[in-house]
Formats: structure tokens, C-alpha cells, sequence
């Protein structure tokens, strides 16, 4: 089986050595012409790289771009091939891409991934996957290559709607648990005690049992480097961004999911905060 993978970055790289790791066929492009990958034979163009593969998969920075490839290279595709797009990107412009590729007979599974950088590198990504349950069944082994976990969601855009969710939760929970640090302190309550009593009692979060805030306390996250993305403060801004898009084009109500997005963006754009881990959002409130 020849895969194609068009988008080999930080986290597309990793991401397609696994799946040539476990034998596969894997074709690869990115616009980087520098890149250079020993298990991936590398594509002078994208039209050349569809025309040789039934599985497509995308891991880009927008929907913007993934709409363009599509639009653009349209005809390129084989016909009744798949799509799988990885990246993060708005509902809408998931299901306008599903729609045509759709008109062409090419299938599409939105599966936004979890785990980051490391995750990707280790095989560990949980991947949340929208489309044809049919597809999903058949090409689940494609995400065992890549990940720990694939959850199939529902129709076309469910993948990303749970990837918005899940990471909106995900942020206010962050900013949450910084906040009870920062009013710790203020109280001069010892950090570790601090630890010790919210992460066996009701305040248990992923944030605070697992990606702890302050340096020094929990286990080993980016914190203890001096807050070395994990995943950025500019892609939780970007997330929570979407989260925030799509609350209003479906007229949700979201408010805390909409203070958080302001408080990632002032910390991106105004505190320095682009580059760091989103933990580091915990440096605002230590005033």
C-alpha cells in the first residue's frame, strides 16, 4: 500500500516515519524543500505525489491551506481514493472540503490528533476521527501505526468539533489551575501541599495531575523546562480560536471558553508568551 503524507513538519514528520516504521509505502511533500527524510521518499509536487497513492493524508497549518490543496489538485486525485486530514482546523471548512471531494467520489476522514510533539514522535496520538464508519473500519489500522488510541466520533466534522472541545476544556482548565497557584501563593500555602491536596481531591485535572503548572511539583512537564513547548501558547490560541468560531456560528454559549481565548491572546501578542508551552500562562498571575 502507497501513502502519501503532504505537510512534514513537526508533527507530520514523526507522523509518517511511523507509518513507514511498520512497512508501509509512504510518499512524502512539503513545501520545505530541505526536508529530508531517509524512510520517505520525498515528491517533487503534489499532483505527482496524488497520482501515485490511494491514501492521502494532510497535517497543515489551516484550513485556508488545506482548502487550497484541495481545490487546486482536485483533479489529481485517484479516483475513489481517501483523504485523511490530521490537521486542526474549523468545522466549516471540513465539511466544504468533504463536500468536494465528495463531488469526485474521493472519500475524507477529518482526524485531528492529541498528544503533540512527543506523541507523534513516540506512536502515542490519540487520534479523533470524523467520516464514513466504513472508512474509519478499514483504515484503523492506519492510526494503530501512528497512535495509542483512534475514537471514531460521527459524520464529517466530528473529529474536529471534538478536537475544538476537548481543547477549549483544556485551556480554561489550565487557566484555572494556574489561577488557584497564583492565589496559593498569595496565601503562602507551600506548593507541594498544594499538589498533593488538589490532585487526590475534587480539583483533579489533566492540567494539574499531569501537565502541572509550576516548576518543581508533579511530574516531570514542561514547566521543569523552563516551559519548552509541549504544545504552544500559540496553537492553544489558535484552538480556542476555533472553539470560539464555532460557538458563534452555531450560537452556543460559551463564555469561559471566550475568556480564555482572551487571555491567550493577550498573553501571545502582549506577554510574551509566543514560543512557550500554555502552561507558561501561569507567569501572568504571579504578580
Amino acid at each position: 500500500m502507497k501513502i502519501g503524507f503532504i505537510g512534514l513538519g513537526n508533527m507530520g514528520a514523526p507522523m509518517a516515519e511511523n507509518l513507514a516504521r511498520n512497512g508501509l509505502d509512504v510518499l512524502g511533500f512539503d513545501t520545505d524543500n530541505s526536508i529530508k527524510l531517509p524512510e520517505i521518499t520525498m515528491m517533487p509536487s503534489i499532483p505527482k505525489l496524488l497520482t501515485e497513492v490511494d491514501i492521502i493524508f494532510t497535517m497543515l497549518p489551516s484550513g485556508l491551506v488545506v482548502k487550497e490543496i484541495v481545490n487546486e489538485f482536485i483533479n489529481n486525485f485517484n479516483p475513489k481514493s481517501t483523504l485523511i486530514d490530521c490537521s486542526t482546523i474549523d468545522v466549516k471548512t471540513t465539511k466544504e472540503v468533504c463536500q468536494t471531494l465528495g463531488n469526485k467520489k474521493i472519500n475524507m476522514l477529518d482526524a485531528p490528533v492529541s498528544g503533540g510533539v512527543q506523541g507523534a514522535k513516540s506512536g502515542s496520538l490519540t487520534f479523533m476521527v470524523g467520516g464514513s464508519r466504513d472508512d474509519f473500519d478499514k483504515l484503523r489500522f492506519l492510526f494503530e501505526y501512528m497512535g495509542s488510541r483512534s475514537v471514531y466520533c460521527g459524520k464529517n466534522g466530528s473529529g474536529q468539533t471534538a478536537k475544538i472541545c476537548n481543547n477549549m476544556i483544556l485551556g480554561v482548565t489550565m487557566i484555572a489551575t494556574c489561577e488557584a497557584f497564583a492565589l496559593a501563593d498569595k496565601l503562602e500555602l507551600d506548593r507541594e501541599a498544594m499538589f498533593d491536596v488538589v490532585s487526590t481531591s475534587s480539583g483533579y485535572s489533566w492540567s494539574m495531575n499531569s501537565y502541572c503548572p509550576a516548576p518543581g511539583v508533579g511530574p516531570k512537564a514542561p514547566s521543569d523546562n523552563n516551559y519548552t513547548p509541549g504544545f504552544s501558547s500559540d496553537l492553544m490560541l489558535k484552538d480556542l480560536t476555533l472553539s470560539q468560531n464555532a460557538s458563534s456560528e452555531s450560537k452556543a454559549s460559551t463564555p469561559m471558553g471566550d475568556l480564555a481565548m482572551k487571555l491567550y491572546k493577550d498573553f501571545v501578542e502582549n506577554k510574551n508568551g509566543s514560543g512557550l508551552d500554555f502552561s507558561a500562562i501561569i507567569k501572568t498571575f504571579e504578580v
